[in-house]
């Protein structure tokens, strides 16, 4: 059903929805659009109409060949909407679905494309803050690049920054803002978990575990709880990822680094990513074995016949939840307090599982390490039963009476006879 927004721009259908409001395809003076229209509540909220109107011109001012641009900002009613360019293809998520995992020559091109836009948006003094495969367009009527990739574009700028601005209490004092955390858990920098306000250098952490992704097909600190997520993140180190050249795992372990100024700039990436390029031609997607997923799951009984082989990228905040439909995953989380990310996480973050057996630190490698405490106790238990009844048979029998025990608490080793 047919929808008007504001006076220029019909909505026909919806495209997907999303826990800041739903995508449309829509129409306006100038053609086919895509307006994403935020939530009623968002749109009834007086402070964030007015942040979003002085939004308005960094928004529309954003353009770049892989940037899907800003058209429109439309405030009418309960109406609260950015008019966007169309992009003829499908988002990075659908594509990483379906392939799981993409050969490293089309992951680094289109990698290296998000990577010119966010220099652009740098260079404007916008910084996205929610880089995921979700917010990746591919426009299927581009031209191929390297790899057969088709050309990205990075959506959904601003959005971020707009749901979560401080908020104005009583008598005008602003609200603290790093009481929440606005983001995918999955791609979320460290310095962001910390409450530390968002830079630059948080997109190129992000876009780093996108690059990881489509490489590994998983995320290297998802996985479980949503708290165990943001704690890998802060606590862990990215598990090497086998078969790929060293020039290119150097350079994603320099943007996954916990400290910001250690991550490459936004130009530097897309110049280090294109020149490995070459180096990529023609390599197949990595053999890699999926992470055990095991911690979402309580702990067997017995041991499966099999393991499911289940991919995991976002991870829903609601236990049992599916993930949002389309680009647009934003999420509000409470930041950890400094003793909860001081524990850090059981095992290693996203360890690939080995062959025949579990990834360390998951529910089943633990189970199978409990099963195995079990067994040397019963052992030793019957052990020490076998032996106080020799002893009680010797004491009864008027046997040799064993050698008094040494009083250091040392065990001897026998002397010669």
């Amino acid at each position: 059903m047919a929808r008007k927004i504001g006076s220029r721009y019909t909505a026909h259908q919806i495209l997907g929805r999303g826990s800041a409001g739903t995508v449309w395809l829509g129409e306006g003076p100038d053609g086919p659009v895509a307006v994403k229209l935020l939530r009623e509540d968002l749109a009834s909220d007086q402070e964030l109409v007015g942040r979003f109107v002085q939004e308005r011109s960094a928004l529309l001012g954003l353009e770049h060949p892989h940037v899907v641009s800003v058209r429109d900002l439309v405030v009418d009613g309960n109406d609260l909407a950015l008019v966007m360019d169309l992009v003829r293809g499908t988002d990075l998520r659908t594509r990483l679905d379906r392939e799981r995992r993409l050969a490293p020559e089309a992951a680094v091109a289109i990698v290296a494309d998000v990577a010119d836009a966010l220099a652009a948006a740098h260079a404007a003094g916008v910084v996205h803050r929610d880089v995921k495969p979700e917010n990746v367009l591919l426009d299927m009527q581009g031209p191929l690049g390297p790899g057969g990739a088709h050309p990205a574009l990075l959506t959904d700028f601003g959005v971020a920054k707009l749901i979560d601005s401080p908020r104005r209490a009583a008598g005008g004092r602003a609200t603290a803002p790093t009481t929440r955390i606005i983001g995918t858990p999955d791609y979320l920098a460290p310095e962001i978990v910390e409450g530390l306000p968002p830079r630059a250098a948080v997109d190129i952490y992000a876009l780093a575990t996108v690059l990881y992704e489509l490489l590994a097909g998983f995320t290297p600190f998802g996985g479980g709880h949503p708290g165990a997520v943001l704690r890998r993140h802060v606590t862990e180190t990215v598990v090497p990822l086998p078969g790929i050249p060293d020039e290119l795992w150097q350079l994603m372990v320099q943007c996954l680094a916990k400290a910001p100024a250690s991550r490459l700039r936004a130009s530097e990436l897309s110049v280090r990513l294109r020149e490995l390029l070459p180096l990529l031609a023609g390599m197949p997607p990595l053999d890699v074995d999926e992470p055990d997923d095991a911690e979402t799951e309580p702990e067997p009984a017995e041991e499966p016949a099999a393991d499911p082989v289940r991919r995991r990228g976002v991870v829903p905040l609601v236990p049992g939840s599916a993930t949002d439909s389309n680009r647009d995953t934003h999420t509000s989380m409470r930041v950890p307090a400094p003793d909860e990310l001081a524990g850090g996480a059981l095992g290693t973050a996203r360890v690939p599982r080995p062959a025949g057996g579990h990834r360390p630190g998951s529910a089943r490698h633990r189970a199978e390490a409990a099963r195995k405490r079990r067994l040397v106790l019963s052992a030793s238990a019957l052990a020490l039963a076998a032996a106080v009844g020799v002893g009680s048979w010797l004491a009864v029998s008027g046997g040799e009476d064993p050698a008094p025990p040494k009083q250091d608490g040392k065990h001897s080793a026998p002397g010669p006879r």
